[in-house]
């Protein structure tokens, strides 16, 4: 008797979905971040640290996995009502969304080479060139 082989991708992406995101600065950033100030800097209502020093957020393309659950974890919003939250911000000339990089791997080179950027990526991701500043669960 053959058995089949069934693959059921919604378990790979429900595994995808538990990843932990690791908010990153550049090396030099010594800011201590709550959840609140990646909240307040990734909506654009901050635009610098704590410390008084700009902050430049950058976001992952929408067609990111990690992106997803940055928007809920971080910002308590799925992706398609943060598109909706930066559509009306843009169209009333209230704000500017955060730069988006196509790659976790831009995000980790842009933040490595400018002391005001904060991204993130997958946990797994990170390398000795950024800082983690919170890692979200």
């Amino acid at each position: 008797m053959l058995k089949k082989l069934i693959f059921i991708p919604a378990l790979t992406l429900s595994f995808m979905a538990f990843a932990n995101v690791a908010v990153i600065v550049h090396p030099s950033n010594a800011v201590t971040l709550s959840q609140d100030d990646i909240n307040k800097i990734f909506t654009g209502r901050a635009k610098s640290f704590s410390d008084g020093k700009a902050a430049e957020p950058m976001n992952l393309a929408e067609a990111v996995a990690v992106r997803a659950d940055f928007d809920q974890k971080a910002l308590g919003r799925s992706s398609s009502q943060m598109k909706a939250y930066w559509s009306k911000l843009i169209f009333t000339g209230k704000g500017t969304p955060p730069k988006e990089l196509a790659s976790e791997q831009e995000v980790l080179d842009a933040v490595a080479k400018n002391p005001a950027a904060i991204g993130y990526v997958s946990a797994g991701a990170v390398t000795g060139s950024v800082k983690v500043a919170l890692t979200l669960n």
